[in-house]
């Protein structure tokens, strides 16, 4: 065969690759040496294209957009001003309809809503990366729960080297928000890496981190349980009903029996954001022995009125008797937009009357993982010690 012949079949392979999946050589997004990053899109027959991104001063509960600019070759394009290191999320919009960056391969799910993701390094966002340290271990796991009276999925982050230790570790329980699973944490809170970076830096104690499905109906994330393919909910049913708090000993006690974990209350901690920490602050008072470090992320406070479980009872008198026994760490962090910042201020009145002792982190933004990524690799650093 001819060197023409062989360059001819080659190019039609690349083509009918390209054309087989719908790639593209375009490159978007580039993030540029001065941190501000190139967004570009081929579609020479669009209207109007435009990018949204959570950068951009945000218009009521969702992030800002600016329009692309079309070229002649029918790319549109748009160059970011100087990004700060995050990681940052983005959509596009073609002609109104909301849609993924075609060029960028990597996205999250948060409730029903894809986003395509980048990271800018440098400074808080090299917690975020993959970086060249050792690595714990993310794995997938089901476990029954009477309470509930279904077999559910559970995430679970073991520290590195756990599978060649006979060590036993202290257990973080960290819970998601509404709309979440158990994929949350680590989908876009970024816990493992967060995890594996600062114990590689010396700055947390190695511990198991466990990621357990707040929502009591479902066995497993939307596509990963029983239940199917089905569109996620903000708030499902018996979202906080009490009843996750009661069950909750069931995760602990298959945690307990299948890993090697320390079970005594000083080498316990629980959090949680938004949801996660309303579930955080009554599990940890509901059983006021078990727990020496509660953190507390953006946390919906107040008990549900809407509701008359036994684990809503008598609320200052729990959190009285939590105090009286004593903790290690009762750490609370909130945005300054939050839109719960009310509630925790009214919270703290309440903690403060009792003279009940906590930590408070007060950031800039809103109900945001930024926010409470920055939380989590701030709360760990002050377990277990």
């Amino acid at each position: 065969m001819t060197t023409l012949a062989i360059m001819a079949l080659a190019e039609m392979h690349m083509s009918a690759q390209q054309a087989l999946w719908g790639g593209s050589d375009t490159n978007s997004p580039e993030i540029n040496e001065d941190r501000s990053v190139t967004f570009r899109l081929e579609a020479p027959d669009a209207r109007e294209v435009k990018i949204s991104g959570d950068w951009m001063p945000p218009e009521g509960w969702v992030p800002g957009s600016v329009a692309l600019s079309k070229g002649e070759d029918g790319i549109w394009s748009h160059t970011s001003g100087v990004l700060e290191p995050e990681l940052y999320g983005y959509s596009l919009t073609i002609d109104g309809v909301r849609t993924l960056d075609p060029n960028n391969p990597f996205a999250s799910r948060d409730i029903s809503t894809l986003t395509n993701l980048f990271i800018i390094g440098g400074g808080q966002a090299d917690l975020y990366k993959v970086n060249d340290v050792p690595h714990g271990s993310v794995t997938r796991r089901w476990y029954d729960s009477p309470g509930n009276g279904m077999e559910r999925r559970i995430t679970i982050y073991t520290p590195p080297g756990y599978e060649t230790s006979v060590e036993s570790y202290p257990v973080l329980y960290l819970l998601h928000g509404a709309g979440g699973d158990e994929e949350a944490w680590i989908s876009l809170g970024r816990a493992a890496q967060i995890m594996d970076n600062l114990i590689a830096g010396g700055k947390a104690e190695p511990m198991i981190v466990v990621m357990p499905n707040g929502n009591v109906i479902q066995d497993a994330a939307p596509g990963e349980g029983s239940m199917g393919y089905y569109k996620p909910q903000f708030m499902v049913p018996r979202t906080m009903d009490g009843t996750y708090e009661e069950t909750f000993t069931d995760v602990m006690k298959f945690v307990e029996a299948g890993y090697r974990v320390k079970t005594d209350k000083s080498h316990r901690a629980i959090a949680g954001l938004s949801m996660g920490g309303f579930h955080a602050l009554h599990i940890s008072r509901y059983y006021p022995e078990t727990f020496d470090y509660i953190g507390l992320f953006s946390a919906a406070i107040l008990p549900n009125q809407n509701v008359t479980s036994k684990v809503y009872n008598d609320f200052d008198g729990t959190l009285r008797r939590q105090m009286e026994n004593g903790y290690q760490l009762y750490w609370i962090g909130i945005g300054k937009t939050d839109f719960l910042y009310k509630n925790v201020v009214e919270y703290r009145e309440k903690l403060d009357g009792m003279g009940m002792p906590y930590t408070y982190r007060e950031s800039e933004g809103g109900h945001i993982w930024k926010n409470w990524r920055v939380y989590l690799s701030e709360f760990v650093p002050q377990l277990f010690h």
